[in-house]
């Protein structure tokens, strides 16, 4: 799952360069037009209208189709995308976006300030199934004064406007009127976006085609299409031959099977600390989970390290909080939790788990301790960690069983009712620190983002607090004190921050590597004409 529409800005957008990045040893090449693009996702979209969707595979075809009003460069600074430039207000409280005035929508109606506004009613509108209404719940005031001017005013700072309006801007001549929840755009969208929808096979495959009035210029690459191929270790073998033209790889695949002559001529192998992060999330709704020292002590019993070396062959780092280690929100000195296992049997007993009757497994009032660890299929990194976990949880007399259950599944039926024990799952985010929809007491309901239950006055006032506050010192202390909280109360035991692997099919040109990962430039991505390999 991925957490904010900006992640979607931070894989895949980007402007023109004139310089791409050449290959070892490689004369200069003219870009030219033409080929198709081929990558895999182990879930088919949920929903390709981005108010009503929060899964990747959703948000990775959603970014090529859509744009907003603005986006995050190579270098993870704000700037203009379907608005030219904005004016902040002295006091922070008002925004004026001017609009770009050569913009049309995939079927030729212009794009204008109406779409603004009516994007900002839709998110706002109560009968709106979305998770990402909260942004747009604190603008007082929303105007669409000239067709190419749209303007906000906030009643109270809030730190996190600016970047709120890189969400996907949605075409009001085809959406206002109806059931959102019922429109064909959530299968056939119409975006602004560098890529145009044309089909899409339920369970196998979508594709989208070049914009050739894209207000940019038409991308180099013609064609980009999705497969559906739930098996990470399928998607290696179709990458290998030649099915495939980019996947991101585990960790076995970057250390030891793609270190070969062959491997190494045909693609380019990248490597980068990812902006998510990977935790094993309570249902603190359930009984079991809601004495913080039964979460504490489950996080003394796993060892990071070893999930780290074994599942992530040392391609990653020890997570302990919802921030990546190199960005300047994170906190490196909150509590931590070694793995002691004799730590963990004593907090367990002091809430009174005990094995009473020798037969391994810790129980309380007749009840043994035992529970279910969910996660999504697909995606064998979490299947190992959980395997490795339920070793070391039986260690201390913590009976654990593991199911392992298909996207789509996974979330209409476990995580979005709230029907789970202990999920191992993963955020990704982005520059800006706001947690709020993650944590904030108010955002437990159906379809929200915190979806384990999690209730805390303290984190409630801090995560308000955070996002009045535009000052990064003073912010700095605000979020550090967040990230302590969260490592006292462990409503997640924050596992890893994996390494990024992505591999690209070598005779793509203009991968230009950057603190926003690989894909922020991907309209400039070309192939030569003499090694293009799709021609139709």
């Amino acid at each position: 799952m991925r957490l904010l529409f900006l992640v979607c800005l931070l894989l895949f957008a980007g402007c023109r360069n004139q310089d791409p990045l050449l290959l070892d040893g490689e004369a200069p090449s003219v870009p030219t037009y033409g080929d198709t693009f081929i990558e895999a996702s182990i879930g088919e979209p949920s929903n390709l209208l981005p108010v009503l969707a929060s899964d990747s595979a959703s948000s990775d075809i959603s970014a090529l189709v859509y744009n907003g009003l603005i986006r995050y460069d190579k270098n993870l600074n704000l700037q203009g995308e379907l608005a030219e430039f904005w004016e902040i207000s002295e006091d922070n409280l008002t925004i004026t976006f001017h609009l770009r005035k050569n913009v049309l929508w995939h079927d030729g109606a212009p794009f204008t300030s109406a779409d603004v506004l009516y994007t900002y009613q839709l998110y706002t509108d109560p009968k709106t199934p979305t998770a990402y209404a909260e942004s747009y719940r604190q603008v007082a005031r929303a105007e669409a004064p000239d067709p190419h001017i749209f303007k906000v005013t906030y009643d109270k700072p809030y730190a996190p406007a600016l970047a709120s309006w890189g969400v996907s801007i949605l075409p009001k001549h085809l959406l206002e009127g109806t059931e959102i929840t019922k429109s064909p755009l959530s299968r056939k969208p119409i975006g602004t976006g560098p890529y145009r929808f044309v089909d899409w096979k339920s369970g196998e495959s979508l594709v989208l085609e070049a914009n050739p009035d894209y207000f940019e210029g038409a991308p180099y690459i013609r064609r980009v299409l999705y497969r559906v191929i739930p098996d990470l270790s399928t998607q290696f073998l179709e990458l290998q031959s030649g099915g495939l033209d980019f996947m991101g790889l585990t960790p076995i695949q970057y250390q030891t099977q793609t270190d070969t002559l062959a491997f190494k001529r045909r693609f380019n192998k990248y490597r980068y600390l990812a902006f998510g992060y990977s935790y094993l999330g309570y249902n603190l709704k359930r009984p079991l989970f809601q004495d913080k020292r039964v979460r504490q002590a489950i996080a003394h019993a796993i060892d990071k390290q070893e999930l780290i070396d074994g599942v992530l062959l040392g391609l990653g780092q020890a997570a302990t909080g919802p921030y990546k280690p190199d960005t300047w929100v994170y906190n490196p000195d909150v509590k931590r939790y070694p793995h002691d296992p004799a730590r963990a049997r004593e907090l367990l007993a002091e809430v009174g788990w005990r094995d009473s009757d020798g037969d391994g497994v810790l129980d309380r009032e007749g009840r043994k301790f035992s529970f279910t660890i969910v996660t999504n299929q697909g995606n064998d990194l979490r299947v190992k960690s959980a395997e490795i976990i339920q070793r070391r949880l039986q260690e201390i007399g913590i009976e654990v069983k593991i199911r392992v259950i298909e996207w789509a599944s996974f979330l209409k039926e476990f995580i979005n009712p709230g029907n789970f024990d202990v999920t191992i799952l993963g955020w990704t985010g982005g520059p800006e620190p706001d947690q709020y929809n993650i944590w904030h007491s108010s955002k437990t309901g159906p379809r929200e983002l915190n979806f384990i239950g999690f209730n805390n006055a303290v984190v409630d006032d801090l995560l308000e607090r955070g996002r009045r506050t535009f000052d990064q010192a003073e912010r700095k202390v605000i979020y550090d004190r967040f990230q302590a909280v969260l490592a006292e109360e462990q409503p997640y035991t924050f596992l890893y921050v994996s390494d990024a692997l992505p591999v690209v099919a070598r005779r793509f040109r203009g991968v230009e590597p950057s603190p926003a990962g690989i894909r922020h430039n991907f309209i400039e991505w070309y192939v030569p004409e003499a090694e293009q390999k799709y021609l139709k």
